[in-house]
């Protein structure tokens, strides 16, 4: 599966990391943006320290790195303050999840955007799985 927001830094990245971590033996996550920071977002990195899951190994890096035509799943996590920048139909998306963008506010954002992924990547792996 493949989670696409803007900069790669924070909603994508910690995307990635559930589903690796919920998916393991199941599916493989990967995480990209369509104007990459460059960068995974410190507070990102803290979010998910907080509940066991190590993103520091994880890059930013664009979509056009990917064939996403080879993912089973490409889910968007755009929202409304940033769909401009994310262009997701282009992508073919399969879903769009409006996740808000918790760039440039405080910690507290972070772990209330970070349960909403959480939550979500569950939900669509057990939904791959049911229908592999």
């Amino acid at each position: 599966m493949l989670f696409v927001c803007v900069g790669n830094s924070c909603r994508s990245q910690m995307a990635e990391g559930f589903g690796n971590q919920y998916g393991q033996g199941k599916v493989v996550a990967f995480s990209a943006g369509t104007m990459p920071s460059g960068r995974v977002h410190p507070l990102a990195i803290e979010a998910m320290r907080e509940v066991g899951i190590d993103i520091t190994r994880q890059t930013s890096k664009g979509v056009w790195e990917f064939d996403i035509t080879q993912f089973d799943a490409v889910v968007s996590l755009c929202d409304a303050r940033t769909d401009e920048l994310c262009p997701a139909t282009y992508m073919g998306v399969q879903e769009h999840w409006d996740i808000p963008d918790p760039v440039g506010l405080p910690m507290e954002e972070f772990r209330r955007v970070r349960a909403m992924i959480e939550a979500r990547v569950k939900d669509l792996i057990e939904r791959l799985s049911r229908d592999a």
